[in-house]
């Protein structure tokens, strides 16, 4: 699990350095090639470097061991981070979304053709953010690093939106010059949406929301497996951190001493613990048949 940490860990340092430059490269393109939908990106990207830096502490924090204070670990702050970073798109979308409506009620000029191409790497750039992102962030099971790819995807939008509307600005010309302005607005309302999708899961972990039938599969087949289960009855999952907290009710010989019902349930747990290193800890409820 610690190798999983340290992966998603270097995966948030990859995600700051990709957004510091690409937000770098947007803003200048956007300032000199006279487009809007392009510093909106820019805007949209400056705050994904602030939102990964957040990712990135909110990461080293969660894996913390538990102590005294936090007997379950500190894993619950993963779905906070992702709550965070909501925050920081719906706020860069209202900024977008104000500074579009300003402009269009502004008269200027058709932005600058080589904006295209500056636009065209930056989308192939941050879909494979997205996927490498997101790919990481399944392998570790991490809800903050999956917001994180999600926040790569938004900005993927954002820059085809600012593609197609300074394309139509310079292939219908004169009286076109806002269809850039009208892409970052239309951008705006797609960040909104990624906002939610990215909230919605992060919601369902803090609430402990059942979601894990693959897992409560595993458990029980594994379980009968074991000497003296009967069968499984009970079996709660809820997620914490990069990792899961099992309540599990099993069934052995309603004869057998409790010793013997004891030495049961630990077998169990270690086989779990061994097995599904997904895990970290699970709490076995024994009821005799």
């Amino acid at each position: 699990m610690k190798e999983k940490h340290q992966e998603a860990i270097n995966t948030s340092w990859l995600s700051i350095v990709g957004n510091t430059l690409l937000a770098t490269a947007k803003g200048l393109a956007g300032i000199f090639g006279n487009s809007y939908a392009l510093i909106a990106d820019a805007i949209e990207s400056t705050g994904d470097i602030f939102s990964s830096i957040i990712v990135l502490a909110g990461l080293k924090y969660s894996t913390k061991p538990p102590d005294k204070d936090h007997p379950y670990g500190h894993g619950r702050a993963e779905p906070l981070i992702a709550f965070i970073i909501v925050v920081f798109l719906v706020f860069s979308a209202a900024i977008i979304a104000y500074q579009s409506i300003r402009n269009i009620g502004t008269s200027h000029g058709p932005p600058k053709p080589y904006t295209l191409v500056v636009l065209a790497v930056i989308v192939l750039i941050k879909e494979a953010f997205f996927r490498f992102v997101n790919k990481k962030s399944k392998k570790a099971g991490s809800t903050s690093l999956k917001a994180d790819a999600w926040h790569h995807r938004s900005d993927a939008i954002t820059s085809g939106m600012a593609f197609i509307g300074i394309s139509v600005a310079l292939v219908m010309g004169e009286g076109y010059e806002h269809a850039d302005d009208w892409a970052a607005l239309l951008a705006s309302g797609m960040i909104m949406l990624n906002a939610y999708f990215i909230f919605r899961p992060a919601l369902g972990e803090i609430m402990d929301e059942h979601v894990y039938d693959d897992l409560v599969n595993k458990i029980r087949d594994i379980s009968i497996t074991v000497e003296g289960v009967k069968e499984t009855e009970k079996c709660l999952v809820r997620k914490v951190g990069m990792q899961h907290l099992v309540d599990l009710h099993i069934i052995v010989e309603g004869k057998i001493s409790v010793r013997k019902g004891h030495d049961i349930a630990h077998k169990l747990k270690d086989r779990l613990l061994n097995e599904l290193p997904e895990i970290a800890d699970v709490l076995i409820h024994v009821e005799p048949d």
